[in-house]
């Protein structure tokens, strides 16, 4: 929390989805004075629970300095400008062509750091930035803040290791506004935690109606509607843990069978209820897409449960299709990770307190 005699910590939220970062922002001590996002559905959602601050817009129509104008701030007024580009062509998972214009987006967020002059930034990003295919973005996204007085602190991070019950590797990038010798962040800061698993999130809850409704007393945890048959005995043969190796052969799908070697081994998978959970997709709201079967009933998992993978807590409900409430779940950056990251650079800026007005 920030100290009586010092001015909100005003927070800019670029990209922000359904608001994983923005509500762990918001539970470290910043107040979240704007946030953009070009998916409607996700900006529906993030309205009816973290207020009508957020934009829905892509950022290349957007200005700086309307954004500072929502937030009620001036250049170099802002404390923290945070978010993650999306930058699919960066995956790991992704085959062939890397070419996609999604990468430009991190040159975008770089314009924003140019015109608001924050006193921090943060992104988060896939794995995949630190490669061959992401460093290009990442080098001129240094060689254009690091003139304007910016110090990187660049870590590849596991959630799990900060007590997200769930394995996702993600880059980690903080700018840091530096007016004297040294900086006050460091990625040491950020609090670990112990190792938590899928029976610790979602242990508790109750089977989601049989029916396909929507369980009476929790949001968004309902049944796959779409589960073939074929599907369902697939996922009586894979025990916890296991995906479509464990398939005897008449399920086997044909690409598989003649290709022992094939990639994805976790699809048609469950997870293990003593292990964290794999990293969630976009689209972890089907078995078939991945290790996303229950670890003991014969379903895929539900978009609470994997709300709750993410530390979503329960009234943080979801608008749209079960599609799209895969989408921003699975999109999204943990809100656990995110308060802890934000209160690591809330120590910093309390240790370095100083006027940021350009």
């Amino acid at each position: 929390m920030r100290r009586p005699d010092q001015e909100p910590a005003i927070a800019i939220d670029l990209f922000a989805g359904a608001g994983g970062l923005s509500l762990g922002l918001t539970d470290a001590g910043f107040e979240v004075g704007a946030a953009l996002d070009n998916d409607p559905v996700a900006v529906r959602t993030y309205t009816g629970i973290l207020g009508s601050h957020i934009i829905c817009a892509p950022i290349e129509e957007i200005s700086a300095a309307e954004l500072m104008r929502r937030a009620g701030v001036r250049k170099g007024e802002c404390r923290l400008v945070a978010g993650g580009p999306p930058c699919q062509g960066f995956s790991l998972q992704r085959r062939g062509n890397r070419v996609d214009v999604r990468n430009q987006l991190i040159l975008q967020y770089a314009r924003m750091i140019e015109e608001i002059r924050p006193a921090y930034f943060l992104m988060e990003n896939v794995a995949g930035l630190l490669t061959k295919h992401g460093t290009p973005f990442l080098y001129e996204l240094q060689n254009r803040v690091i003139p304007l007085g910016y110090a990187i602190h660049l870590e590849l991070l596991d959630t799990a290791d900060y007590g997200v019950p769930q394995r996702r590797r993600r880059a980690l990038l903080v700018g840091e506004r530096i007016t004297d010798d040294a900086g006050n962040f460091s990625f040491s800061n950020v609090e670990r935690g112990r190792l938590s698993t899928v029976r610790d999130a979602i242990g508790d809850l109750p089977s989601p109606p049989e029916d396909g409704t929507v369980h009476p007393e929790f949001a968004n945890h309902f049944r796959e509607g779409r589960l073939a048959a074929i599907n369902i005995e697939r996922i009586k043969h894979v025990p916890q843990g296991g995906g479509r190796e464990h398939l005897p052969d008449h399920l086997q799908l044909a690409c598989h069978r003649n290709n022992k070697g094939h990639r994805h081994m976790d699809v048609y998978g469950r997870l293990a209820w003593d292990e964290p959970s794999v990293t969630l997709t976009a689209r972890f709201d089907s078995f078939t897409r991945g290790r996303f079967g229950h670890p003991v009933e014969n379903r895929s998992i539900t978009i609470r449960e994997g709300a709750r993978i993410q530390t979503f807590p329960d009234w943080f409900h979801f608008c749209g299709s079960r599609e799209d409430q895969a989408r921003q779940v699975g999109n999204a950056v943990p809100p656990l990770l995110a308060r802890k990251l934000g209160e690591a650079i809330m120590f910093g800026d309390r240790t370095g307190y100083r006027s940021l007005a350009a």
